[in-house]
């Protein structure tokens, strides 16, 4: 399943309930940003500077004014309900950390693909890796300031998703946003969890 019982003291307990959500997407997207607005506690961060040796490795183009880059992963949590805790693990971007993936991904509910519209390729390998693994995910299209709006429906034509796969508009930095994002991915795997199997 993909959750299991917690209780404070670290003992299980089938009162409690815990639920796993990746988050995924290119470098410098916006997954720190959106842990960082939404989570109740202070998110662990593994955020370095970026060095000279790493510009040659990591493309910037697009994020030129980024500083910092993830090196294994972000965490936050939200309390749901008294007995009710989600857990945010937002994976790094770059190809040279995606094999951290396989770890994170074990026991998650499903995940949330952050895309940016002016780098919008870049979310292609998490869209493939949650495909091929039978993950329920969302798209969330994070707006930046400056960048071109497109329609929903001309992001989905380009990344050639399934018409009931949701896609929705985010802005990162915002704890309301963030949440709506959240609230559709749920939506979304309860959903899927409901569709009858086919045989």
């Amino acid at each position: 399943m993909a959750y299991g019982g917690f209780e404070a003291g670290g003992g299980q307990t089938g009162q409690h309930r815990a639920i796993k959500i990746l988050l995924a997407g290119g470098f410098g997207v916006g997954k720190t940003t959106l842990v960082g607005a939404v989570s109740e506690i202070r998110p662990l961060r593994t955020e370095e500077p970026l060095t000279e040796s790493s510009m040659t490795v990591d493309s910037t183009v697009g994020v030129e004014r980024k500083t910092t880059t993830t090196v294994a992963m972000d965490f936050g949590r939200i309390t749901l309900r008294e007995d009710l805790v989600l857990y945010l693990f937002g994976t790094p971007g770059q190809e040279r950390f995606w094999f951290m993936w396989d770890e994170l991904v074990l026991g998650a509910l499903g995940a949330v693909v952050l895309a940016d519209t002016r780098r919008l390729a870049d979310c292609f390998p998490a869209i493939d890796y949650f495909e091929r693994r039978d993950i329920p995910f969302i798209v969330a299209l994070n707006r930046f300031e400056g960048s071109r709006h497109y329609s929903i429906e001309d992001v989905r034509v380009a990344l050639d998703l399934d018409p009931s796969l949701p896609i929705v508009m985010c802005d990162a930095r915002s704890r309301e946003s963030a949440k709506e994002v959240l609230i559709t991915l749920i939506e979304h795997v309860l959903s899927v969890a409901d569709e009858p199997v086919s045989r």
